[in-house]
C-alpha cells in the first residue's frame, strides 16, 4: 500500500488495522516504490491536495518549478501503480486528484 506522505502512511497502517493479514501488507510512501514489486498494489489518498502536494505547489517560486513539480508528483503515482504485478486499487475521496480525473477522461475508471 503506497500513500504520498508520512502522515498518511500511519493513516494506512490504521486503515488495515484488524485485517487478518495487516502485517504483511507494506505500507509506504510513493517516494519508496522505485524498484519494487507486489502481486497487488493499493495506492490510498489519491486525493485533492494530496496528489500534488499542496505544500509543495505554494513553494513553487516560478511557472517553471510549478512545472517540474507537477510533473514529479505524476510521476511518483506512475511509479507506485507500476508496481503492481496483477492487481491496482486507486482510493480517494472526492474531491479526487486531478491526476484520476485525467484517467477518467482517458477511459480509466474512478469509480
Amino acid at each position: 500500500m503506497f500513500v504520498r506522505t508520512p502522515e498518511l502512511v500511519v493513516r494506512a497502517r490504521t486503515a488495515i488495522e484488524g485485517l487478518p493479514s495487516a502485517v504483511e501488507i507494506v505500507t509506504a510512501q510513493m517516494s519508496l516504490a522505485k524498484g519494487l514489486e507486489f502481486r497487488a498494489v493499493a495506492v490510498m489518498a489519491c486525493d485533492e491536495g494530496v496528489l500534488p502536494l499542496d505544500e509543495r505547489i505554494a513553494d513553487a517560486a516560478d511557472e517553471a518549478e510549478l512545472d517540474d513539480i507537477y510533473e514529479t508528483e505524476r510521476r511518483l503515482l506512475y511509479v507506485a501503480c507500476t508496481r503492481a504485478r496483477e492487481h491496482l486499487l486507486l482510493t480517494g475521496v472526492t474531491p479526487v486528484s486531478e491526476y484520476l480525473a485525467d484517467l477518467d477522461a482517458t477511459g480509466g475508471n474512478t469509480e
